[in-house]
């Protein structure tokens, strides 16, 4: 069995990251109150789009979670990551 070139370079690319480190994890306990926060919003946004197109709820979901936060930054981020999720899932 021969490799072709794009194979084996593949598999040199991945092992030479991997000895390298540069394919590492992110310590998200390091991240400052507000970068949390944002990923947070971000992680419940993917979930109720998830559960729209699973039909477990429907979009005023959305709209009492926005009623829930409190700054207009949160609330443009969630929004943001809201119709991020929704075009990535298809959701209309």
């Amino acid at each position: 069995m021969t490799l072709n070139f794009y194979h084996s370079y593949a598999i040199f690319r991945i092992t030479f990251l991997l000895i390298v480190g540069l394919l590492m994890s992110f310590n998200l306990a390091l991240l400052d109150a507000e970068q949390k926060n944002k990923i947070e919003l971000d992680k419940q946004a993917s979930f109720l789009v998830w559960q729209i197109k699973q039909a477990k709820c429907g979009p005023e979901a959305i709209t009492k979670q926005l009623a829930k936060l409190n700054s207009e930054q949160e609330k443009a981020w969630f929004q943001q990551s809201v119709d991020k999720y929704k075009r990535v899932m298809g959701v209309a």
